[in-house]
């Protein structure tokens, strides 16, 4: 009893998170951070360059990359989606 009540909770919160092909879709080049940042909440890692921001939301195997130029979105990816 005690599984499934484990696995009932990791299927909850995986169904909560915001790195999903549907929120994906809703990237378009031009976008701002801040409504990026409505659409997937903040990023779990971004990286500072010289010209852009690459910004990470998700882990390895799942994930959502954005790099930002001015703070737009400029090129965006996904994996394991």
């Amino acid at each position: 009893m005690k599984k499934l009540l484990v696995i009932a909770a990791l299927l909850s919160l995986t169904a909560c998170s915001k790195v999903s092909i549907e929120n994906y879709e809703k990237i378009s080049v031009g976008m701002e951070k801040a409504e990026l940042e409505k659409v997937l909440g903040s990023a779990d890692s971004c990286e500072e360059k010289t010209l852009h921001t690459n910004c990470v939301w998700g882990n390895e195997s799942k994930n959502i990359t954005v790099t930002l130029v001015s703070d737009r979105v400029t090129l965006f990816s996904k994996k394991g989606l």
